[in-house]
């Protein structure tokens, strides 16, 4: 779901949301709420006995949850790359718009 994410959101909302700030908090808050999403379908399945994402249950192999937190983190920083790279074009395509423009004939 995360990557999915990744995919699709970061680099329209840095490209259409004007105000990097903004920009910014509103990919944090949507990827928040994915992440959140993300862990409690593992963790559900992990107690109900999948053997997957963490190893078997209750013992969890703290490399596979090492590598699960790299991985996501990896993630979330490719996101808000993208939405710096959003908002980075779209504040030069403002500027070449908004240069001037030749009269002459």
């Amino acid at each position: 779901m995360e990557l999915i994410l990744m995919v699709l959101v970061p680099f329209p909302v840095g490209f259409f949301v004007r105000s990097r700030l903004a920009a910014f908090v509103t990919y944090i808050a949507v990827h928040g709420f994915v992440f959140t999403a993300q862990t409690l379908n593992l963790l559900v399945e992990w107690v109900g006995g999948s053997a997957e994402a963490f190893g078997p249950y209750p013992r969890a192999s703290s490399g596979d949850v090492l590598a699960y937190l790299v991985v996501n983190a990896v993630i979330f920083g490719a996101g808000l790359g993208l939405v710096w790279l959003g908002g980075r074009l779209a504040a030069r395509r403002r500027a070449k718009a908004a240069g001037p423009v030749a009269l002459e004939a």
